[in-house]
């Protein structure tokens, strides 16, 4: 049996997380738009980036109510993420508008997550009803996916995600790593090509910590900085396998102290990769609010030549 979904009352002070940059964002929490009173549990739980769901999550007959409830979350001040329904349904145009109207009386949308992406049209047409936000393409079908390198590519494209479990019905996958390997790949490959931020990973289902665990270092394996979350107590274990370890840490601050000892000079072909590594490690790090031992942390490290490597 589940626990209950906690409410407001329930949150240890020192587990409430804070949003950060969504292009560094690792755990994006989704949230059932219907249940308005999880939206502040949601809020202070360890989530980067918290995703008002009004698409999959919600019933047909519910879609205005729960579009309701998300607005008058955004209006109240809270500048959350919103999944809004793909293009083409009957409710995507609705959905645009009534964010659009929200923006405009003053109030903040963080971005939103389109669902059912399959054609640049998509996302174009859906920046054109919201313009300036950013906009997270949901890839989940294999139309999708044979496109995925011109949905990158498009204006308003500002990370690709992977909605696994309906790419999974599409295609008749199963859930292995190596059976959906080529399509984690595409996802990866096409983000660094467009220079978006690497890719947002599928969800997890279940409570298992090891199988989230497991899941989450897949995502990493495959170059996936983000992972879409289903409840709020997957958001720690997430944000944990998808920072830097402790032991890539140590082997930056090692890396840097035996590079300054050297004179700080290039000395061969392999420094300029692990200059990159290391400094995305150590700037990581630091964005995650990881702590850093003072004795090894150097803020004048030498900046990355490139953005090649991955941590």
């Amino acid at each position: 049996m589940n626990p209950p979904p906690k409410t407001d009352s329930d949150v240890d002070a020192e587990d409430i997380g804070s949003r950060i940059d969504p292009v560094l964002a690792r755990s994006w929490l989704l949230v059932n738009g219907v249940s308005s009173d999880r939206f502040q549990a949601a809020a202070h739980s360890r989530a980067d980036i918290v995703v008002l769901d009004i698409e999959d999550a919600v019933a047909p007959k519910d879609k205005v109510s729960a579009r309701g409830n998300v607005i008058d979350w955004i209006a109240a001040g809270n500048s959350d993420w919103v999944r809004v329904n793909g293009f083409g349904t009957p409710w995507w145009a609705d959905d645009l508008d009534a964010l659009r109207a929200v923006g405009e009386s003053g109030a903040t949308v963080g971005g939103v997550m389109l669902a059912m992406v399959e054609s640049v049209d998509h996302v174009t047409e859906t920046a054109k009803k919201l313009p300036g936000v950013r906009i997270v393409a949901l890839v989940e079908t294999a139309r999708g996916l044979e496109r995925i390198s011109e949905i990158a590519a498009a204006k308003g494209t500002f990370r690709l995600a992977f909605g696994i479990g309906d790419f999974r019905r599409d295609t008749g996958f199963g859930d292995q790593p190596a059976t959906l390997a080529y399509a984690r790949s595409r996802f990866t490959i096409a983000a660094k090509a467009a220079h978006l931020p690497s890719a947002i990973d599928g969800p997890t289902v279940g409570s298992s910590a090891l199988k989230l665990s497991e899941a989450t270092a897949v995502s990493s394996e495959f170059g996936m900085t983000g992972k879409i979350c289903l409840a709020p107590d997957q958001c720690a274990a997430v944000n944990e396998g998808l920072s830097p370890s402790q032991e890539e840490i140590a082997w930056a601050r090692e890396f840097f102290a035996e590079f300054e000892r050297d004179g700080g000079e290039i000395r061969n072909g392999s420094d300029l990769p692990r200059i990159a590594r290391a400094t995305k490690i150590i700037d990581l790090a630091r964005s995650y609010g990881i702590e850093i031992h003072p004795d090894h942390d150097d803020p004048d490290h030498a900046p990355a030549p490139s953005d090649t490597y991955h941590y």
